[in-house]
């Protein structure tokens, strides 16, 4: 898209945020990407280019082989604990700031949109920010899990000695009732979705956009490469995420 261009339609979401009485983000690995935290999908550098997601990303690999589980999550948990948000998480949380925002609902785990400042974040897939025994239900804060493993590396609880799992949605394990009823919610009332760094691939997620249209609200993607709602959307912008939102809040 020529730079014209791109600034024409940055202008142009900048406008329908402004004219919105009710504006809900909708948030993929995409807007995390320029924060050093590679998807799972694009190829050569998507997550699940280098491992099976059903040998350790599955709950019945986490309960078949808890050590390999662990082996592929303890780094990559301490990896994300360190990552910042971008400008693109911090567009968001002024928005909030500044009432144009009611919610970001978010498939992401990595804490970054809290992180930015963002106040409202519903996190249908879980969230690092914890861990929970899987049999007495303790809770461990993302700082203190580290001083549960044991010579196996296995994160055992040190109430039950029950294995510990981390509070995020694994393959085959249901969304956390609340969250994704507050995201149809949010949804269904919103007069303006903002899609953002999502392929709006993965159900359930991926059917809001659904709740948002047919409530007679309308979509705004911003992300790379397809989605199957880019002919319903008002308005694509399929550049970088940072540099596209950072140009919607200068027209803002």
């Amino acid at each position: 898209m020529a730079v014209e261009s791109r600034r024409a339609a940055a202008s142009a979401l900048a406008a329908l945020i402004r004219e919105a009485d009710c504006v809900v983000a909708l948030t993929g690995a995409g807007i995390s990407v320029p924060s050093g935290i590679p998807d799972f999908r694009s190829p050569g550098t998507g997550l699940w280019e280098k491992v099976d997601p059903m040998e350790v990303a599955h709950i019945d690999a986490f309960h078949r082989d808890t050590r390999r589980f662990w082996r592929f999550y303890r780094p990559r948990f301490s990896d994300l604990d360190h990552k910042q948000p971008n400008g693109a998480h911090g567009m968001l949380a002024e928005l909030e700031a500044r009432g144009q925002l009611e919610a970001i609902v978010t498939q992401n785990i990595d804490r970054l949109h809290s992180k930015a400042g963002s106040e409202r974040v519903v996190e249908v897939h879980g969230s690092i920010a914890t861990s929970s025994c899987t049999s007495c239900r303790a809770s461990y804060p993302l700082e203190n899990v580290g001083e549960l493993f044991d010579s196996d590396g296995i994160a055992t609880c040190a109430c039950c000695m029950g294995k510990v799992k981390p509070d995020v949605v694994l393959f085959g394990e249901l969304l956390p009732e609340a969250a994704i009823a507050e995201a149809q919610e949010l949804c269904a009332a919103a007069d303006l979705l903002l899609c953002i760094g999502s392929s709006l691939e993965v159900h359930p997620v991926a059917g809001l956009p659904e709740l948002t249209l047919a409530g007679g609200g309308r979509l705004a993607i911003v992300t790379a490469g397809p989605t199957p709602y880019d002919d319903d959307a008002v308005l694509k912008l399929d550049g970088d995420v940072v540099t596209e939102l950072a140009a919607v809040r200068a027209a803002l």
